[in-house]
């Protein structure tokens, strides 16, 4: 490697962070956006929880809400990006337990918008990943409304990255599924060939159901010491993860008091996790800095 007389490292870091700042200040900039007709809904995803995963595109959207539809959820730290007269609406849901029906939420969208205002939905994860968004979309193209989907990371990413849990490894797994454990006739889906050799299973919103997902996969086919973890509160101060087998699945959430959200990570892959809390660095330190020496 050779490097130029008379410009060192420092001097290239510096050059190279000053074009990065004046990057992301014009990404960050909304005055273009806001000349944009009004009276549109923006879905955007929050992430699994830390606010250094939201997308560049997702803060700009969150800048121009008038209206800011949640679920409950987002964290308190991203929902105090928004404007600071926006509307907060929380729509939060809970397993059986809904402030709003689906439906309702639709309206409470459209109405929203056909006022005048930009709508920002925020949903925790990805909008399209077990986040209803596909719904949320066709009830504002029904309704003539402009709509925009702004992608966010979803939480079998986020939080298997967090835990340094590969979800595909050229060792392990070569196919990885995402299936929900909160959904109607659980018993009568086939999962048959989403677990197993070679496969890795990333099970969402389970917990409640936890024996009975466990009990299905080994009555499908899976052995009872088929490797397991659990990623609890991902990417958020309070994040767990643990270690198990599907035989144990259901006495380690007990031994631990798991509690949603939670994900749970079936297949060989899932022994490669690192179990939290423990000895693991932030999943984003709260400051960067770079330094590197002069040559």
């Amino acid at each position: 490697m050779t490097q130029k007389a008379g410009k060192g490292w420092s001097d290239i870091v510096t050059g190279h962070t000053a074009r990065y700042t004046a990057s992301i200040a014009d990404l960050l900039a909304v005055d273009g956006l806001r000349a944009q007709a009004p009276g549109r809904i923006i879905l955007v995803g929050a992430g699994p929880g830390d606010p250094d995963l939201l997308t560049v595109k997702a803060v700009r959207a969150l800048a121009l809400a008038d209206v800011v539809v949640h679920d409950g959820l987002v964290d308190a730290r991203i929902l105090a990006m928004a404007p600071a007269g926006a509307e907060m609406i929380s729509v939060a849901k809970a397993r059986s337990r809904h402030t709003m029906a689906q439906t309702d939420i639709n309206a409470l969208l459209v109405a929203k918008a056909r006022a005048g205002h930009v709508v920002v939905r925020l949903k925790g994860g990805d909008p399209f990943v077990f986040g209803r968004g596909g719904e949320e979309v066709e009830a504002a193209r029904d309704a003539g409304i402009a709509v925009e989907v702004v992608p966010g990371v979803t939480a079998a990413l986020g939080c298997a990255a967090e835990s340094l849990l590969p979800l595909t490894h050229r060792d392990h797994a070569s196919a990885v599924t995402f299936v929900a454990g909160q959904c109607k006739g659980l018993a009568e889906q086939d999962w048959r060939g989403l677990a197993g050799e070679g496969r890795t299973l990333v099970v969402y919103m389970g917990i409640a159901a936890a024996a009975d997902i466990a009990a299905k996969l080994v009555a499908d086919g899976l052995s009872p010491h088929t490797p397991a973890a659990v990623l609890e509160g991902g990417t958020r101060p309070d994040a767990r993860t643990f270690r198990t087998t599907l035989a144990d699945l259901p006495a380690t959430l007990a031994a631990n008091a798991v509690r949603s959200p939670a994900l749970l990570v079936v297949g060989a892959v899932a022994r490669l996790a690192v179990e939290r809390p423990g000895v693991l660095a932030p999943f984003v330190p709260s400051t960067l800095s770079l330094a590197l020496a002069a040559e």
